[in-house]
């Protein structure tokens, strides 16, 4: 191709405007900027995958050829607009897209078919306050806290073992082909939580995310065996119904695990093994919960989830399935919200049809408007792909918020030197550009969870100075737009690989008391209204420098982050008026007025 110009840039509002996500209904103004075209076009497809030319005006007569094109969607339409330029050129035909597909800002000129840029277009929809500026602490029940005064563990399991020390490795017993032949506890409870609320309290948490609490055989209760049934491991619903009430006096929400495309196979409504008084769905055709399931050759050959036997997957949609969780008079959903909770997150949201998580969304609205609902998405939701469907999730009729864990990846990637600041600035932008503001601002940031390595164990290599980039990692998490999400035991500085020595027991009595303390001093900062509601502006710098700005109102702050672990550096910003020198592996914050946060 010949040397030419051509720019369109959809993080500048100059190029598109209004930026990002818009509403149903709304007139979107692109423009492209070129030296010597005769011509531009523009070319959009729809959810649906049909496409349509939309004719272009040169709009300046001197110097650069400016074209503008609009795009005027229909009050009734949700869904994607993805687009790309055609550019007319001496009986040449060019195009203009994005430089990688979901990710946008300024693009790149090809003679061939680009990737496409995006316009996410929603129903609107609102994000209850309480979450969006709030702090989540994530709690694996078995592994926070025995209660217990006399420090015994309540109703053990049998063929199970209690580990003899608090602080004993967790590890799996499994046989050849990698069933676990015995589930393990440390017998943490409800009524540890109760006892450390004043704890989370203390760390400015507001609401609290519990792996899945209820009935099953197995520590992680991800293979439900009763959903209406607290595990006796834990406590029971009395005591929950106390911990949501005491909770909610110290202005902490309480938001359950809901794990809802498959059940265990060790429950009341399969009863593989023969454990329940039920005639589940294994034993009988007869049974009144045979229908929730997809069975290829009764009873051994049925569907589960990641062929995990233990695991056999529902048919969510089935009338008798959707009865029982949302719509009875005491379904699972509302059984729990009537206990106190205010929000549910949804594992593995890519394995539940649309049509599920819509309703789920429609009913629990019902009953609290105020409450929350969450995906678990592993990757920018707004244009997922799962199954070879496009999914629906931020498009105003199902998902609050989603598991934020491109922003982990970016945060990992600038702080290791995988990723300049300017690519951690364009992926953050992207996701700025692509979700409903309602949906960025309620992105559940995290560092680690269950399913990753710790914080403090991503960064160990680093030597004596891995703490400094865990707090790096930390200050950038409670300044971006999102809620931040607290694993237990990272305050602490736990460490641990991937499962289950992710999942250790809370290290009380061996914490780290200086990474305790940043925690306490960085999640006050948090409290702060340009940084939980502010809006977001890079400045781009060097590649080691990562600076943006929150604003809101007549207030703003300025972070500056330095990931060079050998100099120090000087920041000037001439239109801030803003000039600080930032050491090595260290950061500033810095107010409107020039004062250090």
């Amino acid at each position: 191709m010949d040397e030419t110009y051509v720019k369109h840039d959809s993080h500048n509002a100059f190029y598109r405007s209004p930026f990002g996500a818009v509403k149903s209904g709304t007139k979107v103004a692109v423009r492209i900027e070129a030296d010597c075209f005769e011509k531009s076009e523009l070319l959009l497809k729809f959810f649906d995958g049909s496409e349509r030319i939309i004719p272009m005006t040169q709009i300046t007569s001197e110097g650069l050829h400016v074209f503008e094109g609009y795009i005027e969607i229909d009050d009734t339409y949700i869904g994607l607009i993805n687009y790309y330029f055609i550019l007319y050129k001496e009986r040449k035909i060019l195009y203009y897209g994005t430089i990688r597909s979901g990710i946008g800002g300024v693009g790149k000129l090809s003679d061939t078919e680009p990737c496409f840029y995006q316009i996410t277009v929603y129903k609107d929809f609102t994000v209850p306050q309480w979450f969006k500026e709030g702090i989540v602490y994530q709690i694996f029940a078995d592994r926070f806290l025995n209660g217990n005064k006399n420090g015994k563990i309540s109703n053990p399991k049998k063929n199970s073992f209690i580990y003899a020390h608090w602080d004993d490795n967790p590890m799996y017993i499994k046989d050849k082909e990698g069933n676990v032949l015995r589930w393990e506890f440390f017998g943490g409870n409800l009524a540890g939580v109760i006892s450390k609320l004043d704890y989370l309290k203390s760390l400015n948490v507001t609401a609290i995310y519990f792996n899945p609490i209820f009935e099953s055989s197995s520590n992680h209760k991800y293979d439900t065996g009763d959903y209406k049934n607290i595990d006796p491991m834990y406590g029971n619903e009395a005591l929950f119904k106390e911990l949501c009430k005491e909770a909610d006096l110290r202005g902490i929400k309480i938001i359950l695990d809901g794990v809802f495309s498959h059940t265990g196979a060790d429950s009341v409504y399969f009863n593989k093994f023969g454990r329940y008084k039920s005639l589940g769905a294994y034993q009988s055709k007869e049974s009144p919960y045979y229908a929730w399931y997809r069975f290829r050759h009764y009873p051994d050959d049925y569907e589960c989830w990641w062929n995990i036997k233990n695991l056999p997957n529902v048919d969510e949609m089935n009338p008798s399935y959707l009865k029982f969780i949302l719509y009875d008079d005491d379904s699972v959903l509302k059984h729990w919200m009537n206990v106190g909770i205010y929000g549910w997150r949804l594992d593995v949201a890519d394995e539940l049809p649309d049509e599920f998580i819509e309703a789920f969304n429609k009913e629990l609205k019902k009953i609290n408007e105020n409450s929350v609902l969450i995906g678990e998405v592993w990757e920018d939701a707004s244009n997922k792909v799962s199954y070879s469907k496009k999914r629906k999730y931020l498009f105003g009729n199902e998902l609050d918020s989603v598991t934020n864990y491109p922003f982990r990846n970016a945060v990992i990637g600038f702080l290791n030197g995988d990723l300049d600041s300017s690519e951690f600035a364009r992926r953050m932008m992207s996701l700025y550009e692509n979700y409903p503001r309602e949906a960025f601002y309620a992105s559940l940031n995290m560092l680690g969870t269950h399913d990753t390595e710790r914080i403090s164990t991503v960064f160990k290599n680093k030597g004596s100075k891995a703490q400094l980039y865990v707090k790096l990692a930390l200050v950038i998490q409670m300044t971006f737009p999102g809620v931040p999400l607290i694993y237990y035991g990272d305050e602490a500085g736990l460490e641990g690989g991937l499962d289950p020595d992710n999942r250790k027991a809370y290290s009380w009595g061996r914490e780290d008391n200086n990474l305790k303390a940043f925690y306490k001093y960085i999640t006050g900062v948090r409290s702060l209204d340009i940084f939980k509601k502010g809006d977001l502006k890079f400045y781009p710098y060097n590649c080691d420098i990562l600076c943006y700005e929150r604003s809101y109102g007549t207030d703003s702050a300025i972070v500056c982050i330095n990931r060079n672990a050998d100099c120090a550096v000087y920041i000037d910003i001439p239109n801030k008026n803003i000039s600080v020198s930032v050491n090595a592996l260290d950061f500033k914050i810095i107010s409107k007025r020039g004062e250090v946060l």
